[in-house]
Formats: structure tokens, C-alpha cells, sequence
């Protein structure tokens, strides 16, 4: 027998597996003894009121076993002697959109600029300790993406985008808890995800596809307006019956190659601003009202905030972005003399800091100056706000910070607090490393986001620079039902760096999607 049962209950129930079953057990009368399994379908947090509470969505199976949560098969077919098609990046995107190539009968070959999962991990111990920067293995590119090393959160509000549910499945399939399938706000962790991409990897390959790691596409291989294959390491050719280019935010390479040969891209909008570090006690305390620490149930808090400011008569927009509870700050950076930097948290998120990005819209105005960069002008400026970063703090991958109190009163930090950032901080006035229109609007958000959330403003907090890959600048347009470029054929623009994705969830979605539309149009060509 089987019932459901919608629960709402306090976190030393809800979170205790014995409070649980003792607790339903006396709701469904049942004898002491009787088999029964409880599985959890849903459960998020309301932290509305001073008593927190957990909203739970349970199946309860008496004296029988529950079938199993997940649903997809990932028996894969053989198709090392199909028709293959070529994907640039070995991030989600080109990821998922290998598997359902695959599902559908074509090879994929993937080219990934960067190092597996494993090896890449020399070279971001490379950035943290030494500040040696690898253009080609970094927190950004290598197997898995920039969310391998970067987090592995998965909530997103792309729910047409594509089957939510069968991502996840995808990635419990390949070693992900099977709690993703139930949070609320599902997430891997920097720790995990690193295995479930390696087993993603290996049935690409166990169902007869290619990845070639350290393998740089330099150059497009066109004929008569049609994508025919690439060129890697500016040498070796590869042709396929379609091109997905999957490279992420931060492939700018990609973005210059495209517009030396006149292929149309077109700028896009996009935010810049800063990483805040705050003691996790501190927002557990504002997010769960509790004046010492949130107990043992209760995960680490987060937090997302929004608002408007105006600047020069034009309003913008300031936001949280990337909110990492338990987390830390990591160096971002893709090549040599810039500072960029990110967010991430372990699967536990049981880190002594919690971290988010605080940025502010980019407008056209902001844009005026580098206009004779067409549409690499966004670019342009992302990469001169970088590099100021990076000189102001000295030229390494120590970061430029400053106290949130300090910021507000325009004033250098005396003393820095501790940071979870592990090349070091460098403190500086950062109205110094941004111009006016980002660090004016920064700061009249920040105090607003104090008065949504009392005691956010403190010297307890820090702000951490810069936060300047939020997303792609430039845009590759595509045709919205064959998400083919509208001048090329044979060529699908995907994922975060296109335009089309802002995070794991909706990269995957996107890949399988460009997958679906590439074997529509040329799974019988080749």
C-alpha cells in the first residue's frame, strides 16, 4: 500500500531519518513492526517566519518496496560506426548533447581545449598556490566545464527549456546523490561532481564516441556557406554531418575567430561587479532568526536579492548572482594579468564562509567608448575591467578587497577580515578597479540589500573583485526552431557561451536540444 503525504514540519523532524518514521508512523496508525519505507519526493525550506519550518512531499510504501526513482534507461547503443557529428567543449552542454547523439544514433567527437577532470586539478592547485595561470586548464576550461570546479548547482528557471527531470536523472545515473531529484535547489558539489562527470565521460566513450582532450579548434572548415568540420591545434582537420559550438563564456578566442571571418555574433547584455564574503553564522542568523548557530539540521543558508538603482538618469539593475552557502571564493581567471573570480560550495556546504556575486547590468552607455569594437565591444570591456583588477592588486592572483562598510564610505580597509580566497587579498578603494557606472550603482544596491537584510551590512563582510563572468557578452544567433546559425548551415550555436544557457541545468537542456535539431536535419547525410 502505498500513500503520499504533503508534510510541513520543523527541521528536528523533517531532517532526522528516525523522527521522520516515528512521526509518520503515529500519523498512519501503524503497528510497531509493520515494513514500511518512506522516501522523500520533495522538500524545501520556509524560513518566512522565526520558526523555521520544512515543507516535505512523501510516498510511504507499507508491506511493499517502492519501484525505482529512476525512470530513463542509460543503456546507450553502439555508435562507433555511425555518422559523426562534432562538439567544441566538453562542458555540460557539449556533454548532454553527446549523450543524446548518441540516444539517437549518431557518434559524437568531442574536442576539449582543456585537461580531464583529474589532470586539471595540478593546474587550479597552480592558480591558488603559485598564481600561475594556464590559458588552456583552468577553473573555466576542461572536461565538465566551469561548473566541475565551480560549485554543480542545478536550479534553474529554464522549466521550457527542456526535461528538468530528465537532466537530473542523467546525472544520478552517472554517481549524483539521488537528493538532487528532491531539493528543492539541487546541487551536486565541487567535491562530487568531478566522478559523475569522469562516468559521463566514460559512456560517451563506452558507447563508441571520441573526446580528445588538449585539442584546441583554431579554425572552421566552410564550404559554400556549410559548416564541414573543424580544425584543431591549427593543423588537423575533422568533418562531421553538423558542428555543436559549445565553448562556454569564456572561450574569447572563439568569439575573435568568428569575427575575423565575418560570421555574424552580436553583443549581448550582461553584468559585471564583485564577489561578498560574509561568516556563515552571519546569514544563517538573518535567513533563520537565531542568535547562535542554526543547529545541526538546517543547512547552510542562502540568500537572493534584487534591486534598482539609477545612475546618470539610467536605471540599472543589481542583483546576487552565483550565491555560494558554505562556500568559497576561487580564482577565475583564464589567462595571465587578469583577476577575475568565482563562487563555489562543497556537497556538505560546510564552509566557515558564505559568498555570492553582487554586480550591476552593463547598458549601452557603458559601451560608447569601445563602439569601434562592433560587437566584441562588451568584451572589450570585460577584459579592461579584469586587468585593472589585476594591476591594482599587484599584478598576481591576489584579489582586490575591501571591507562593505569601507565601500560604502569610499574609504580603504585598514585591515582586511580572513577570506575563504586562497591567493590573498590585497586591500584597495575598489571605486579605484571599476568605473563610476558599476561602482555607483554597487553601492547604492548594497545599501539597499542592508535594509531588505538586517545585519547584511557589517565589518564582518567583504567585498572581493571582480565578479566579471556572469555571462557571455556576445551572443551567436541561431535559428530559434534548428537552432542553426542563420548564415551557416551545419553550425549550432549552444549552450552558456551562444547566449543560450546561464548554468549546468540549463547548458545540459540547450546541448540536448542543438543535439536533437542537428540529427533532425542530418542524421541521414553525411
Amino acid at each position: 500500500m502505498r500513500h503520499t503525504l504533503q508534510l510541513t514540519l520543523p527541521p528536528e523532524i523533517a531532517l532526522d531519518d528516525l523522527s521522520l518514521e516515528q512521526y509518520i508512523g503515529k500519523k498512519l496508525k501503524l503497528r510497531a513492526g509493520t515494513p514500511t519505507i518512506i522516501r522523500k519526493t520533495r522538500q524545501s525550506i520556509d524560513a518566512r517566519s522565526r520558526q523555521v519550518k520544512i515543507n516535505l512531499q512523501t510516498e510511504v510504501y507499507i508491506n511493499e518496496l517502492p519501484p525505482s526513482l529512476i525512470e530513463l534507461s542509460l543503456d546507450y547503443p553502439d555508435v562507433s560506426n555511425r555518422p559523426q557529428a562534432l562538439i567544441v567543449g566538453c562542458g555540460p552542454a557539449g556533454m548532454f548533447a553527446a549523450l543524446r547523439l548518441i540516444e539517437m544514433g549518431i557518434k559524437p567527437v568531442l574536442f576539449e581545449r582543456g585537461k580531464d577532470v583529474r589532470s586539471r586539478r595540478r593546474d587550479l592547485a597552480a592558480i591558488n598556490k603559485e598564481h600561475i595561470v594556464n590559458p588552456e586548464s583552468n577553473y573555466c576550461f576542461g572536461e565538465g566545464g566551469a561548473g566541475t570546479y565551480s560549485d554543480g548547482k542545478l536550479y534553474t528557471r529554464s522549466n521550457k527549456r527542456g526535461d528538468i527531470r530528465r537532466v537530473l536523472e542523467i546525472f544520478v545515473g552517472h554517481g549524483a546523490s539521488e537528493q538532487i531529484l528532491i531539493d528543492t535547489h539541487p546541487h551536486i558539489g565541487t567535491n562530487k561532481l568531478p566522478l559523475v562527470v569522469a562516468n559521463m565521460r566514460e559512456s560517451i566513450l563506452k558507447a563508441g564516441g571520441e573526446i580528445h582532450f588538449n585539442t584546441k579548434v583554431t579554425d572552421l572548415i566552410i564550404r559554400d556557406h556549410v559548416v564541414k568540420g573543424v580544425i584543431v591545434n591549427d593543423k588537423k582537420e575533422y568533418t562531421g554531418v553538423g558542428v555543436i559550438l559549445a565553448t562556454g563564456h569564456s572561450a574569447r578566442d572563439i568569439y575573435d575567430l568568428l569575427s575575423r571571418k565575418n560570421i555574424l555574433i552580436e553583443s549581448k547584455s550582461f553584468a559585471m561587479g564583485v564577489r561578498i564574503e560574509h561568516p556563515q553564522r552571519v546569514i544563517d542568523s538573518i535567513q533563520y532568526h537565531c542568535d547562535k548557530d542554526r543547529g545541526p539540521y538546517l543547512p547552510a543558508a542562502s540568500y537572493s536579492l534584487v534591486t534598482q538603482t539609477r545612475f546618470n538618469g539610467i536605471q540599472r539593475g543589481v542583483f546576487s548572482f552565483c550565491m555560494c552557502p558554505g562556500g568559497f571564493i576561487v580564482p577565475a581567471a583564464t589567462a595571465p594579468g587578469e583577476v577575475v573570480v568565482n563562487g563555489m560550495s562543497p556537497s556538505r556546504r560546510d564552509s566557515a564562509f558564505a559568498n555570492s556575486g553582487i554586480v550591476v547590468a552593463i547598458e549601452e552607455a557603458d559601451l560608447l567608448p569601445y563602439a569601434d569594437f562592433g560587437p566584441l565591444a562588451g568584451l572589450q570591456f570585460q577584459k579592461e575591467f579584469e586587468e585593472t583588477a589585476c594591476k591594482i592588486a599587484g599584478a598576481t592572483q591576489t584579489a582586490p578587497a575591501q571591507r562593505v562598510t569601507d565601500f560604502i564610505n569610499k574609504k580603504t580597509s585598514p585591515e582586511l577580515n580572513e577570506t575563504s580566497y586562497q591567493p590573498g587579498l590585497k586591500s584597495v578603494n575598489l571605486f579605484d578597479t571599476m568605473p563610476a557606472s558599476i561602482a555607483n550603482p554597487l553601492r547604492e544596491g548594497l545599501m539597499d540589500f542592508g535594509r531588505k537584510m538586517k545585519g547584511y551590512i557589517t565589518d564582518e563582510a567583504q567585498l572581493v573583485g571582480v565578479e566579471s563572468r556572469t555571462s557571455s557578452p556576445v551572443r551567436i544567433p541561431r535559428e530559434r526552431d534548428s537552432c542553426e546559425h542563420p548564415h551557416l548551415k551545419g553550425l549550432f550555436p549552444c549552450g552558456e557561451g551562444a547566449g543560450y544557457a546561464g548554468g549546468i541545468m540549463s547548458a545540459a537542456m540547450d546541448g540536448e536540444r542543438c543535439a536533437e535539431q542537428l540529427a533532425r536535419l542530418y542524421a541521414n547525410k553525411e
